[in-house]
């Protein structure tokens, strides 16, 4: 931090300065005939501090003019120290204020984002997923040694520091104007205050929690969360899947980003006027165009169909789920809004 680096500097600047007139009144002490040095040194020290011990040894007239000298500098050595002390916490807390303000008006701009409750390791994962999606985020999180440790994962991270499941807290992470919400706190508990504080906010608002277990999750959904996630009950489902169908997991940790190769499954919202509104699959030539691999289909809000036929029409708001590379997904987004 730019404030620690001017303490340091300042201090040294202190430091440098007490060794020059502790070396100086040293010198100048053993001068005078019958001082040793630990006489000249044990001085200077007292003198510099200003603790008003007798004289080591009797002082002459040039004697007194050295030691009123290094009262003089020891005095205002001492204030400085006491205003670099007081500067460095000023502003340290004023770093700290402007900082907030900062990211309140950056919170404030955004549009579509995507509040992460908790920075634990549910948090951290699902906060890596969205860099890599580069879907805008706020996290809001508790612990200040945590939320140091997030802000200095990258220079636009965004990190309220509060309670998230207090209602100030998520209007603070501009609760009004996101598009989903995922409560990633350790306690089950406080995963249920987040939900039922965010569903009182904004009832159409998208809840991703986390549970430990299938109580808790039948508990989240109760509570308004639409989607609950045991991290449980999905690692050994996992486990079980690795050795059961390891191929089939292999493929998965590809498309979610676990392997070498660079493939992702993504959704495409087909909007009102876009140029495949209307048109068949076959018609839209997707997998010619852009060699993206058209997985699914979902009409509107209805089921998905998988595995389309060349005749499937592909409608306005439907949703095309692909697979494919991301420069592949890119162009097709192109061609949609085109």
């Amino acid at each position: 931090m730019p404030e620690v680096r001017i303490f340091l500097r300042r201090t040294l600047f202190v430091l440098a300065l007490v060794a020059v007139l502790t070396i100086s009144g040293t010198v100048a002490f053993l001068q005078f005939p019958g001082w040793s040095v630990s006489d000249a040194l044990y001085m200077t020290i007292i003198t510099l501090s200003a603790v008003g011990y007798q004289e080591v040894q009797p002082l002459t007239d040039q004697g007194r003019l050295i030691t009123g000298f290094l009262l003089a500098g020891g005095l205002t050595t001492m204030g400085l120290w006491f205003a670099i002390i007081t500067s460095a916490i000023v502003e340290m807390d004023l770093a700290n204020v402007f900082r907030a303000r900062k990211t309140m008006r950056k919170i404030k701009q955004l549009k579509d984002h995507i509040i992460v409750c908790g920075a634990g390791r549910t948090g951290l994962q699902v906060i890596r997923e969205l860099v890599h999606a580069e879907v805008p985020y706020v996290v809001i999180e508790q612990d200040p040694d945590r939320a140091a440790q997030i802000r200095a994962m990258r220079d636009d991270m965004l990190v309220v520091e509060a309670d998230a499941t207090k209602d100030e807290s998520l209007d603070e992470a501009h609760i009004w104007t996101a598009r989903g919400l995922v409560a990633a706190l350790q306690d089950e508990i406080s995963n249920l205050f987040v939900c039922l504080s965010a569903k009182g906010l904004c009832p159409d608002l998208e809840v991703v929690a986390r549970a430990t277990d299938e109580e808790g999750i039948s508990k989240l959904l109760k509570a308004g969360a639409d989607h609950v996630i045991s991290p449980t009950i999905t690692g050994g489902s996992r486990m079980a899947a690795i050795l059961l169908r390891p191929q089939v997991v292999s493929f998965l940790d590809v498309v979610t980003g676990g392997g070498e190769l660079t493939l992702r499954l993504e959704q495409i919202l087909v909007p009102v006027g876009s140029p495949l509104a209307g048109v068949t699959l076959a018609e839209a030539r997707i997998r010619n165009r852009t060699g993206l691999i058209v997985i699914a289909i979902q009409h509107g809000e209805g089921a998905f169909i998988y595995n389309p036929g060349p005749d499937e029409e592909i409608r306005a708001e439907d949703y095309l789920i692909v697979l494919g590379g991301a420069e592949q997904i890119d162009s097709l987004q192109e061609i949609v809004r085109t």
